[in-house]
């Protein structure tokens, strides 16, 4: 099927509807993917509003109340939200139909990941994402700043040039942490590929587990099921980059991401803590991808959602979203926009920035 947004594969949105995260329901009804899943309001809430809530009397009794079933169109293995391809539907039908069927079911029903002016797509779709962030406004739905996507032109013709490009204080931090590269083999291998067998899969997704455990948002746990198709799935141009002591030869971690469009999209890591953790393998990572990125001609590397600090430190641009957020209920709704402010993290980061 066609949408729109898609920055990764679309089988990535296949295989996640056949093997969606734990707790999640995949949602019929819409011509995108939907699904319904337990989401803690607190999740994208700044620190400050969370600690005010926890230091009210009785907390941990009422505080299970924050936790809501919640319809989302979306995915939370797509970098923005796949929606209609021409021509399938008009923004206001869509923001239309996603609040007369979802808004009437959920408690909260949510568009998520809604691009803005993305530079990673074309006019026609972020066209139509503003005038679907606009229809949804006029059908009551809360908009809430979302993620910051960090992406890294590949406008430089070497790693010598990227790094010139970075303050001499982070250039000098980089390249102390790369010292650890030579203690590190690197393989690379596509998906399907047939050295990665059942027992690959499942040293990967121990150390997804590892990764998962100490992040701090909990929403969606991927399952091993889902990590199997992906890593099984010969057609879709993923790219497996694992990493190995070169002294022991023990797994440190592994790296899928995706050539598609002309670019190298990161999508999932796996770390053996503390193992990586002291060779500073995140970083090498970084650098290997982009690299690769260079070596293939691919115009940008688009390294995803989460630090976006540390990306910025690395030289990374990003593009932002928004959320529609219906709330059936009215009072509800009203208080939301009131407080809408405060589950946008990544706004008041952005603002902290000075970027644009």
């Amino acid at each position: 099927m066609a949408w729109r947004n898609l920055v990764e594969p679309a089988t990535l949105l296949d295989h996640f509807q056949a093997h969606p995260p734990e707790g999640f329901v995949p949602l019929p009804g819409l011509p995108v993917p939907a699904f319904a899943a337990p989401f803690d309001l607190l999740t994208t809430a700044d620190a400050a509003f969370k600690a005010r809530l926890r230091a009210l009397p009785l907390y941990r009794h009422w505080s299970r109340w924050l936790r809501v079933r919640t319809a989302f169109v979306g995915t939370t293995v797509s970098e923005y939200a796949a929606l209609p391809a021409a021509p399938s539907m008009e923004p206001a039908d869509f923001a239309r139909a996603v609040r007369t069927t979802l808004g009437r079911r959920f408690p909260l029903a949510i568009v998520k990941d809604i691009p803005q002016q993305s530079p990673l797509l074309d006019e026609a779709d972020n066209a139509y994402a503003l005038a679907l962030a606009q229809a949804c406004a006029a059908q009551g739905f809360v908009l809430v700043e979302g993620q910051a996507l960090a992406y890294v032109p590949i406008d430089f013709l070497s790693i010598e040039a990227y790094l010139a490009r970075l303050s001499s204080t982070r250039r000098q931090n980089l390249r102390r942490k790369l010292r650890s590269r030579a203690e590190v083999a690197v393989q690379t291998m596509a998906t399907g590929d047939a050295a990665i067998d059942d027992a690959r899969i499942a040293a990967y997704y121990a150390l997804y587990e590892g990764v998962y455990a100490q992040s701090e948002v909990h929403f969606d746990r991927l399952t091993l099921p889902f990590f199997a198709a992906l890593l099984r799935d010969a057609g879709a141009n993923g790219i497996v980059f694992e990493y190995r002591s070169r002294s022991t030869g023990a797994l440190l971690g592994w790296n899928l991401c995706y050539v598609h469009a002309g670019r190298l999209v990161d999508k999932y890591i796996g770390l053996a803590y503390p193992a990586a953790r002291e060779c500073n393998l995140y970083f090498l990572s970084w650098i290997e991808n982009l690299e690769y990125a260079l070596a293939q001609g691919l115009s940008h590397y688009v390294a995803g959602w989460t630090d976006p600090e540390v990306k910025r430190s690395l030289g990374a641009r990003f593009a932002f979203t928004q959320h529609a957020v219906y709330v059936r209920q009215p009072v509800l709704r009203a208080l939301g926009r009131r407080l809408a402010g405060r589950f946008e993290s990544d706004r008041q980061w952005r603002e902290q920035a000075g970027l644009k």
